[in-house]
């Protein structure tokens, strides 16, 4: 997996496949950013009608001062930190990620369900969200231990020439994968198989493995960024942080939103059940309330019955664009937890699963430049776009959506 690839897809396409697969444009065309190999402190371009090129130069050489393997970065005795204002709601599992990469998902979750890490003296659950200024009691940490070198199983081999068929963009520190549908990108309760875990046949001879960066729900198809390095996570999880990245998602809603362009700001909370965990709104100053905001544009239209919409969220929370679309009355089509309109009928032919695409994302590069990766639509959205006579190649009116 350590191949460059020069093409988003380097299988033969047909011509359909070659225009879903393009990168949007804008109607207007704009100057272009700065390109691969620019000077460092150069702002990436745009969002809107950017053509930023997707491979990025070979690895400059490393500064004179090397850098410290993983292993000195890990705490070997127990130590106090205190969460700092940019980790403030963040889930104690993306706390410890960001804090050491490296350490894997498994690790994680063991340290936390057993006790060994606490908040303010308290055991918590990987999914619990810190507060700035909390106390968090860290326990000694270190890499799994690598697998012995040798061939691979016949197993992994099969994992690693499925993460290959996923793959829609590659260099030696990062990789986009074109996550399927139904495919958890972490692993839960009774989950034997996600992203996390097939990573791990991409081990290295020091044992580190590629890292999750952000995650997209399970039924959500489309881009997720994964990081080959312990330096490209840094930088990529900082650019998540700093909304640096740009990210575009496509949806199909029952009826017309109006107004066909807009703006959805609002504050999200969990609320758990014994069945089932949903975002719901919520209030400024509720326990666990965090801001949201989604910009939203409405591209082709069905008889008014079904439309198709570009998302675009500033925010990064939990079911986000689900509980936004619910909350203005267009919940998306196939949704499980969000959609709720009484009475009404998926028409003929139409899938009833998730319509929802991570359809692309484009962040700084680590090394310079722009990373500007774009995701088919799955087969059961190819199929309702079908159906429905949309057209899939049209460009993208969110592309020109303000900045927050």
């Amino acid at each position: 997996m350590s191949r460059r690839i020069k093409r988003m897809n380097p299988k033969p396409r047909s011509r359909d496949e070659r225009d879903d697969s393009r990168p949007f444009k804008a109607r207007t065309a704009k100057k272009a950013g700065p390109r691969l190999g620019a000077k460092p402190g150069a702002k990436p371009p745009r969002f809107a009608g950017e053509r930023a090129e997707r491979r990025p130069p070979k690895a400059a050489p490393e500064a004179s001062a090397p850098a410290k393997p993983v292993e000195a970065l890990l705490p070997t005795k127990v130590q106090t930190v205190k969460v700092t204002a940019d980790e403030n709601n963040m889930r104690v599992d993306r706390f410890l990620e960001a804090r050491f990469p490296g350490l894997s998902f498994s690790h994680i979750q063991r340290v936390v369900r057993k006790g060994e890490l606490r908040v303010d003296g308290k055991r918590v659950d990987s999914k619990d969200r810190l507060e700035e200024g909390q106390s968090v009691r860290i326990p000694p940490l270190k890499l799994d231990t690598p697998k012995a070198a040798g061939e691979l199983s016949e197993g992994a081999q099969k994992t690693l020439a499925a993460l290959k068929e996923m793959t829609i963009y590659e260099d030696d520190d990062v990789l986009v994968l074109n996550k399927p549908a139904g495919l958890a990108v972490q692993g839960g309760s009774g989950m034997t198989r996600h992203i996390d875990q097939m990573l791990e046949v991409m081990r290295d001879s020091k044992g580190q493995k590629p890292r999750l960066v952000h995650r997209i729900d399970r039924e959500t198809s489309g881009c997720l960024l994964i990081a080959k390095t312990r330096f490209a996570a840094s930088h990529l999880t900082g650019a998540f942080r700093s909304r640096s990245a740009r990210k575009t998602y496509w949806a199909l809603v029952p009826g017309l939103p109006k107004p066909k362009q807009g703006r959805i700001s609002t504050f999200l909370a969990k609320e758990e059940s014994e069945d089932d965990t949903i975002m719901r709104i919520a209030q400024h100053g509720d326990e666990g309330a965090s801001h949201a905001v989604t910009y939203y544009a409405v591209v082709e239209t069905a008889g008014n019955k079904l439309t198709w919409v570009s998302l675009k969220p500033v925010t990064g929370r939990t079911h986000q664009l689900r509980a936004h679309m619910e909350h203005i009355g267009h919940p998306i089509v196939g949704d499980p937890k969000y959609f709720n309109i009484e009475n009404w009928q998926l028409p003929g032919g139409l899938q009833n699963r998730l319509h929802l695409l991570a359809r692309r994302i484009v962040i700084p590069h680590p090394r310079g430049g722009v990373i500007d990766a774009t995701a088919p639509l799955p087969q059961h959205m190819q199929q309702s776009w079908n159906l429905l006579g949309l057209d899939a190649s049209r460009f993208d009116p969110i592309e020109n959506a303000p900045e927050e």
